[in-house]
């Protein structure tokens, strides 16, 4: 059994979906610490102007310990906001009213108040989109032990895991040994060698939200996608 451990973070882009459907399980990683400026909060599109930032704003208690799963959201017109940025810039893309109804459906019938809940509908929902079956858990289910290796190794052997995946970044800390010694193998995902697909607005951004490849290929989305095309996806 295949699995990933990830911090949650609000419409990523392709290459967080190619690690959920690289695995059989993928765990929202939520218990640990919010980051500022990061992607738990924020994701880029392509606008007219160049690349836009679209954030989510949220509370943020100075230097406590603040967990991804205990930050709220302080202001509840950032969903009308984001959605009318995101028709502006995309509803003249090719499958732009394919898919409408089903983002208009997430950003204005949402009344989460915590970010977690917000990234887990919309990550449920473009998973859906693009065929994806992979089952989402969230870290706060298990009972979580102390170091950051000895941590992911824990939730790999709750799960009954044999292989995991992990981003490219982890190689930094990863004690892979520990992995070794309970029989359990390492892979890293490799995120080089993407395919340009069709983008509107100025020169191609690999970088963007993956709502930006859905507008814009719809059910062809995948097919830019490598972990859809087997042997291209980890290293």
């Amino acid at each position: 059994m295949n699995l990933a451990i990830s911090q949650s973070n609000y419409i990523p882009w392709k290459g967080y979906f190619d690690c959920i459907n690289s695995v059989d399980e993928f765990i929202l990683y939520d218990d640990m610490q919010y980051t500022r400026r990061d992607w738990r909060n924020r994701n880029k599109i392509k606008t007219r102007e160049g690349a836009q930032w679209l954030s989510i704003p949220v509370d943020v208690k100075g230097k406590y310990f603040q967990k991804i799963s205990e930050t709220t959201i302080n202001d509840p017109s950032w969903a009308e906001t984001h959605w009318r940025t995101i028709i502006h810039n995309y509803n003249k893309a090719p499958y732009f009213n394919d898919y409408k109804d089903i983002f208009e459906k997430l950003y204005m019938a949402n009344t989460d108040t915590l970010l977690s809940r917000v990234n887990y509908n919309f990550l449920s929902a473009i998973c859906s989109i693009l065929g994806i079956k992979t089952k989402l858990l969230w870290s706060g289910d298990f009972e979580l032990v102390e170091g950051k290796t000895e941590r992911l190794l824990d939730l790999c052997k709750k799960r009954n895991a044999t292989k995991y995946i992990s981003a490219p970044a982890a190689k930094a800390y990863m004690e892979e040994s520990l992995f070794e010694k309970e029989g359990i193998a390492v892979e890293y995902m490799d995120y080089s060698g993407y395919p340009e697909y069709r983008q509107m607005h100025g020169d191609f951004d690999h970088a963007v939200s993956v709502i930006d490849l859905i507008f814009n290929e719809g059910p062809d989305a995948t097919k830019y996608m490598k972990s859809f095309h087997a042997g291209t996806t980890t290293e």
